[in-house]
């Protein structure tokens, strides 16, 4: 195959990348999104088997069938609840891809087409991917633990701490520049030891509020993991699909810490919130008063409305109701209710998180609504259903100077006529904050599982 050939197959893989990240900016593309991004992943791979230089290619055909089955398995079983942590799991295997490759690349360089030794770019490049890849690698291991329950989501801080990485991340680069100035295993394998430890070190202070940013981020290190193992290896298409990784995780990153009211650097330096606690009092010891309902409350009052708000989180994803408050909505608007979904950027355990539920659950992609577009609709609802939902609907974000939410966007359900909330208990939320909407003379709250909240609703509405 020639050089010019390849290098117009890496060009049409990577027109196909982009028109992939431009159809998963809506929900409507999203499909056709994946297409794109799995035809160009099918063309740069077969171009790069195509390749004189490449070797092996059995045992490459044997190794892209296991992962694939793997993969497919994976992806049959695993629960849409499971997705944020499936994608932390993914973000580390392509961090320890770019750790392997670039020990392999220094082992044999000849081997990779670099030359029988490294030139001062290639270590330069080397050390680079291995450091972010190592530090992508621990740092998702225990996003997913956090994730999925396996680790605490309260944030762990000890004395010291910043100081600690700061040292670490110093030795770090001192002994990247060992290997710089003089190639060998010692200083290689120290500087990736501790970039494994930096890992860990900078994700565990991150409190499980602050866990969405946490899954962009790592996002995009593992793009540039990639993309820098890809000028080693002077492959175009590698550091061009890298680098798409990398800049989209980075542009998702900025944006959810805007969502958040949240600078990344406050972020990386250990967030707020923790996991589900205690239901919250008043400074004095006071239990404050709110007002509870049935399911037959909710049904009656959404019933007789106009129009309705439902405002999901992740404990509908939890309880696994997006099914069922589909069905609730179409029985809402047989009865000529309007019926929107109100999707903040952060809901949920990842970005998208909630729009993935509700388009498996077949949600017409119109009814939902970016938060944006819908927060100037709230004063005209007649009643917004929380479910599932927390700190995304806060007031003290807008009203408490002392929260630690302050200045947080928030859905503004407290502007609409009645407010329910479905919730199992009053326990504080993921970011560990009382909630002041649950108190509002306006709100009733509905306790219970989600999903078999609603399935009772259903029963009332029929």
């Amino acid at each position: 195959m020639s050089a010019n050939f390849v290098a117009l197959a890496y060009l049409a893989a990577a027109v196909l990348f982009i028109l992939t990240l431009k159809g998963l900016s809506s929900p409507v593309s999203a499909l056709r999104g994946n297409l794109f991004g799995m035809t160009g992943m099918v063309l740069a791979v077969l171009t790069t088997l195509a390749k004189p230089e490449t070797h092996n290619v059995p045992y490459i055909l044997i190794a892209i069938a296991v992962g694939g089955s793997i993969g497919a398995i994976v992806a049959k079983r695993i629960q849409m609840t499971a997705m944020p942590e499936l994608v932390a799991a993914m973000h580390s295997l392509v961090g320890l891809a770019a750790v392997l490759i670039a020990m392999a690349a220094f082992n044999n360089p000849a081997a990779y087409g670099i030359g029988e030794t490294l030139h001062a770019s290639n270590r330069i490049e080397l050390f680079i991917g291995t450091f972010v890849g190592a530090i992508t690698f621990t740092g998702s291991i225990i996003a997913f633990g956090k994730l999925s329950g396996k680790l605490s989501g309260k944030p762990l801080r000890f004395a010291g701490q910043h100081w600690l990485n700061l040292g670490l991340g110093i030795a770090m680069i001192a002994f990247g520049i060992a290997f710089y100035i003089t190639p060998s295993w010692t200083p290689f394998l120290i500087m990736t030891a501790i970039a494994l430890l930096l890992g860990v070190l900078l994700i565990v202070p991150i409190g499980g509020a602050d866990m969405p940013v946490v899954i962009s981020m790592l996002n995009s290190y593992s793009g540039w993991a990639a993309a820098g193992i890809g000028f080693t290896l002077n492959n175009n298409m590698l550091i061009i699909a890298g680098s798409l990784v990398g800049s989209s995780g980075a542009i998702l990153s900025y944006i959810m810490c805007k969502a958040m009211n949240r600078a990344f650097l406050n972020v990386i330096l250990g967030g707020f919130g923790g996991g589900e606690g205690a239901a919250a009092d008043q400074g004095d010891g006071v239990q404050k008063t709110y007002r509870s309902g049935s399911a037959d409350d909710a049904a009656f009052l959404m019933g007789n409305a106009d129009s309705v708000i439902i405002v999901p989180g992740y404990g509908l994803a939890v309880a696994r109701a997006q099914h069922a408050i589909k069905e609730m909505s179409n029985l809402l608007a047989e009865k000529g209710v309007k019926v929107r979904y109100a999707i903040h950027p952060v809901a949920g355990r990842m970005p998208g998180h909630m729009n993935v539920l509700l388009a498996e659950a077949e949600v017409p992609y119109e009814q939902v609504v970016e938060m944006d577009e819908i927060n100037n609709e709230f004063a005209d609802t007649d009643v917004v259903l929380v479910i599932g939902a927390n700190d995304v609907v806060n007031p003290a974000a807008k009203n408490d100077k002392s929260s630690p939410i302050y200045g947080m966007p928030i859905l503004e359900a407290h502007k609409a006529r009645t407010v329910l909330v479905v919730k199992r208990s009053m326990a504080t939320g993921y970011a560990g904050l009382d909630n002041d909407l649950f108190y509002l003379d306006k709100t009733m709250m509905v306790f219970g599982d989600a999903k078999k909240v609603v399935e009772d609703i259903i029963k009332s509405l029929v």
